[in-house]
């Protein structure tokens, strides 16, 4: 597929209805794949487009983001990452009970043969991004959004990249292109970034969205246009008679249709459970500071890597967005993650001004094998799910919704995704490899 991103919409199988459950970036892209492939579609959310992570992102298209937070040596680093302020890892300490079983089966990935199973499964996600991206945004006015971009990696030192040489060892045995540049050839990429940091790596092939939130509800906008149906309500249960499911259950009536898609993000869990999924599911919860009309003007998305967060210029803003916490769902944001965010630019861009500040918290679906669930429900054959994404969402969410929306009308799809299958068995046993 080349880089304007002239893909072919998923072969038209015989019209039928179909809900989509959750109306995120995935479940936008499955409901217009759907009704470009002939469906008559229902999308329904509890508050509408981009309400949830679909908004607060960083805004990347993050195709190279395919090594997992579990990687070798994390159980021996975390604790100390949680007792340092200054670290992107946080834990809400009344929620650690509850936590620990998911934290168990998450922890135990960290090893080098869970890691390269999980970035090849990532890899086959991600790599083609942003064509997926302008495929879906095409004739849209979501394409006013979409920029091809590359994707800089800031260091302190050379000493930063060679500490993180385990994860751009895998990248490179991948294929995902990068390559290292000095502070010189940075400021000259990047002007506003002179004298931030001694090294970099800038990765080309990937892309970014200038304003998620309007993105995603421009995307909805053109689903409702082509004649999509865009119902807000509150999804309580599934009925299920034999192996099909009759009917999703909201606070407004029962809704009906052939076909049924969940991929309502962090908030999935109790209902794929009713649908015999038991891949462990957790909130990974995201927060970003929002600069309005600042001094800092970035023509790329920067990682800074020692903070793991990212910073992107958003039509008058600069978004800074990262942290890592394990808190729940229900929970209000923590001030701890603002504060080191803040720290953070602070020290980066010392003369920073700007009009305004916004703060934000929001919820990333976490598995326990750090691979999104993609396919047939083991219990309700017509319905199918897309969930889990972790930190690429946004990246993932067209391609995702493609698949889904091929799956949906009767085709087998053009990859192999047993490695995201809801009925596998690889976060029971992290050393395994799932075949067909």
């Amino acid at each position: 597929m080349s880089r304007a991103g002239q893909a072919a919409p998923p072969e038209t199988g015989d019209a039928q209805t179909a809900i989509v459950i959750g109306a995120g970036i995935v479940g936008v892209s499955t409901a217009l794949w759907l009704q470009r492939a002939g469906h008559q579609v229902t999308l329904v959310d509890r508050e509408g487009p981009a309400a949830g992570a679909s908004y607060g992102n960083a805004g990347v298209l993050a195709s190279g983001s395919v090594i997992p937070v579990t990687t070798p040596g994390l159980l021996g680093r975390a604790p100390k990452m949680l007792l340092d302020p200054r670290q992107p890892l946080f834990l809400r300490w009344s929620y650690l009970p509850r936590l620990l079983p998911f934290l168990r089966r998450y922890l135990a990935h960290s090893n080098i043969g869970a890691v390269d199973r999980i970035s090849e499964g990532l890899h086959l996600l991600l790599h083609d991004a942003y064509d997926q991206h302008a495929a879906l945004a095409k004739g849209t006015p979501a394409e006013a959004y979409l920029t091809a971009d590359d994707y800089i990696f800031g260091y302190a030192g050379k000493a930063g990249f060679e500490a993180d040489r385990f994860a751009w060892d895998r990248r490179r045995a991948l294929g995902v292109p990068f390559s290292e540049i000095d502070a010189a050839a940075l400021a000259e990429l990047e002007p506003d970034l002179k004298g931030c940091f001694g090294y970099a790596v800038r990765c080309p092939n990937h892309g970014r969205i200038t304003d998620p939130g309007a993105y995603v509800t421009a995307l909805a906008g053109a689903f409702e246009a082509a004649g999509g149906h865009l119902k807000r309500a509150e999804i309580r249960d599934f009925e299920i008679t034999g192996e099909r499911c009759t009917g999703v259950v909201t606070d407004a009536g029962t809704l009906r249709a052939d076909t049924y898609a969940l991929t309502l993000g962090a908030w999935s869990g109790p209902l794929a459970r009713r649908l015999g999924i038991t891949v462990p599911l957790e909130s990974e919860r995201g927060y970003h500071i929002e600069f309005g009309n600042p001094s800092v003007h970035l023509k790329t998305t920067v990682m800074v890597a020692s903070g793991k967060f990212v910073l992107n210029s958003m039509n008058g803003r600069l978004r800074c967005a990262g942290v890592l916490e394990f808190g729940g769902l229900d929970a209000p944001a923590s001030r701890a993650p603002f504060r080191l965010l803040r720290r953070q630019v602070a020290d980066l861009f010392p003369r920073l001004t700007y009009g305004r500040i916004d703060e934000w918290m929001g919820h990333r679906p976490a598995t326990a094998d750090s691979l999104p669930v993609i396919g047939p429900s083991p219990r309700a054959k017509n319905v199918y799910l897309g969930y889990g994404h972790h930190h690429v969402g946004l990246t993932g969410g067209p391609k995702t919704g493609r698949w889904l929306a091929r799956i949906m009308s009767g085709h087998a799809p053009n990859d192999n995704l047993a490695a995201f299958a809801p009925d596998r068995q690889t976060w029971k046993n992290p050393g395994a490899t799932e075949r067909n």
